[in-house]
């Protein structure tokens, strides 16, 4: 016979205690131990032959498998289908996760629409809204299907029934954290209700050829179990991004086992729902004020995309014994770094001054190519000299003051051209002869921090 046994799982990474702890020791999180009841096998049970079932699964060689009848479906949503690899691939399962109210179950009301009119029959189940909700938010976002069923159900036995009637092509289900197998003692969007459900979903969909897209919630006090929990079990981690005051988002690819990883979709929120951009550069640098102080370009690469982002910084004398840092779309630590570079190898003192640096548009830029436009933005707001309003900045900074080499320099030079910049200050080490870059662009070679502001900045 089967006996019962009480175990604890942190609802934040899945850890498993046998007994209570307040302080998660993997995660590090607070109060996130739940008790959970599961039922293990004894040694009767174990011998039962139904705990051996026989697979129907076939060895098969390598030249005889074909894809014939997984193509990619397209979608006319390209900046949906490119952070996805070119299209939804057949069988696959895909997290999309985000914040409350970020946009998910927008955007994939519109991506269930475009699936619908395209390739044919698409199910979308929520277990949050009703039919009526999503008919509203279908009305609103001026969205019509004749293929697109709606249901609401969080009871996994039928959704499966559902799917098994309509028979889809694409299956979206928002969200994960509100579903649940019956046989499960634990509340829906605990770990194992989720773990669970995500690996029933993935069984089906590699048997049958459906696509499933779950939407995973993140709470903003990060209590109920993420979408980080599902990572290795599905093909495609999608992650909807944006500040909720700025009308940008950006669809940023984790994982991906058809695709690029790390690519990104950018999209604006408007009116009528979530619209592509399909230059987000020329957004982004809309609102530029020309020849103001403490404002440099940057050329950053999101995934496979160059992306010419405004970088703000303003310094000014401070009150307090220790000057404040801030950074709002840059690494704190990273801000930290290039203060002390300025201070200690270009001989700029900013130990008596506040330094804010600030990414228009509510991106976040982790990538060290943008350390460049960082240190000339500050260097011009301290000397109150502008930068010339035709140069953009790419490249690296390392303790000793040097620019360093960055990857896909071209591609970041094209970009530029493109946007009208006719100069770009660039590490010495990737400068190559003038004729392999770009028409109508002057490409600046420095080898240092201090060789590049005292170019950058306009003379008084």
């Amino acid at each position: 016979m089967a006996k019962q046994q009480t175990r604890y799982v942190c609802q934040s990474c899945g850890r498993i205690t046998p007994a209570y702890m307040g302080k998660c020791p993997k995660c590090g999180e607070f109060g996130t131990m739940k008790e959970e009841i599961v039922v293990a096998e004894t040694a009767v049970s174990a011998k039962n032959p139904r705990a051996h079932r026989q697979t129907a699964s076939k060895p098969l060689r390598l030249a005889d498998v074909t894809a014939d009848g997984f193509e990619r479906l397209k979608l006319p949503l390209t900046e949906f289908a490119r952070v996805l690899g070119g299209g939804i691939v057949p069988g696959s399962l895909v997290l999309v996760g985000g914040d409350p109210g970020i946009g998910k179950s927008t955007l994939l009301l519109d991506v269930a629409a475009m699936a619908a009119n395209l390739h044919g029959p698409t199910l979308y189940i929520s277990g949050e809204e009703s039919a009526r909700q999503i008919k509203m938010r279908a009305d609103r976002l001026n969205v019509k299907a004749k293929d697109l069923f709606l249901v609401t159900e969080t009871n996994l036995t039928m959704m499966l029934r559902h799917i098994d009637e309509v028979k889809p092509v694409l299956v979206i289900v928002d969200s994960i954290q509100t579903t649940y197998v019956e046989d499960k003692t634990s509340s829906p969007g605990s770990v194992s209700q989720v773990r669970e459900c995500a690996g029933r979903f993935q069984e089906l969909a590699k048997n049958s050829g459906v696509t499933i897209i779950l939407v995973g919630h993140v709470t903003k006090e990060g209590a109920i179990a993420g979408p980080r929990v599902l990572e290795h079990i599905v093909d495609t981690v999608l992650y909807l991004e944006g500040d909720p005051f700025h009308r940008y988002r950006l669809l940023r690819g984790v994982k991906n086992r058809f695709g690029a990883t790390s690519e990104v979709g950018v999209f604006e929120m408007v009116e009528k729902g979530m619209v592509e951009v399909p230059n987000p550069s020329e957004a982004f640098l809309a609102e530029r004020q020309v020849n103001a102080p403490g404002s440099a370009i940057a050329v950053t690469i999101e995934g496979t995309r160059p992306l010419l982002v405004e970088i703000q910084a303003l310094a000014s004398s401070t009150t307090f014994a220790n000057p404040r840092r801030t950074a709002n779309g840059t690494d704190y630590n990273r801000l930290l770094l290039l203060t002390a570079v300025l201070t200690r190898r270009v001989h700029i003192p900013l130990n008596d001054k506040d330094v804010f640096i600030n990414v228009i548009g509510g991106l976040q830029i982790d990538e060290p190519a943008a350390d460049l436009a960082v240190a000339i933005a500050i260097a011009s707001s301290v000397k109150d000299r502008p930068i010339h309003a035709d140069m953009a900045f790419v490249g690296e900074i390392g303790l000793s003051g040097e620019l360093r080499a960055v990857s896909q320099l071209d591609t970041r030079l094209k970009e530029a051209v493109k946007l009208g910049f006719k100069r770009c200050i660039v590490p010495r080490s990737t400068k190559k002869r003038a004729g392999d870059y770009p028409d109508g662009l002057e490409v600046i070679g420095c080898r240092s921090l201090h060789e590049a502001v005292s170019v950058a900045l306009l003379p008084k």
